[in-house]
């Protein structure tokens, strides 16, 4: 069993025919705290005939966080980390479409969250998170909702002790 709090992430990312990139990202840090940003896309994602709504690239233009920026504080969080995800989505070629952009290393390993919890098999930890996603009331499209998520999820298992009731603040 892993010390401490582990560290989830979660990727959401636009797809279509011309274009594959990273939307937002949302990571846990060791004391239970979230991050989550939403990325400012690499202009070498966005070919000049790809379909891509002006509206949706405005806005990822202006509210995003700049790659550089973004990798810093992954390098900063998560150092020679191990790092779950929900497993479902393509985390590992999206996290190097991210570095690769900035020619950064990973700073951490991505693992499957039925590495983390390895007696349950991947179906039953997604119908679990599913039913948390849920019961929480938690859009599924939203990040830093997966990252919640898996942190219930882990502290359910048993991985987190939940926080003191008397501790209030913003951890979950």
């Amino acid at each position: 069993m892993p010390q401490g709090i582990p560290h989830f992430l979660d990727i959401e990312y636009f797809q279509n025919d011309d274009l594959f990139f990273p939307t937002a990202i949302a990571w846990s840090l060791a004391d239970g705290r979230m991050k989550t940003v939403v990325i400012e896309p690499d202009e070498s994602w966005l070919p000049q005939d790809a379909e891509l709504a002006e509206d949706e690239l405005r806005y990822l233009r202006e509210q995003g966080v700049p790659l550089i920026e973004l990798a810093r504080a992954l390098h900063e969080d998560l150092p020679d980390q191990q790092v779950y995800t929900d497993g479902l989505d393509p985390d590992e070629i999206l996290i190097d479409l991210i570095f690769d952009a900035v020619a950064m290393p990973v700073p951490f390993e991505l693992a499957p969250l039925d590495d983390l919890i390895p007696g349950l098999d991947r179906d039953a930890l997604e119908d679990h998170r599913r039913d948390l996603m849920f019961e929480q009331g938690l859009e599924p499209q939203l990040p830093e909702n997966g990252v919640y998520a898996l942190l219930l999820l882990a502290r359910q298992e048993g991985l987190i002790e939940a926080p003191d009731a008397d501790h209030h603040n913003d951890e979950w």
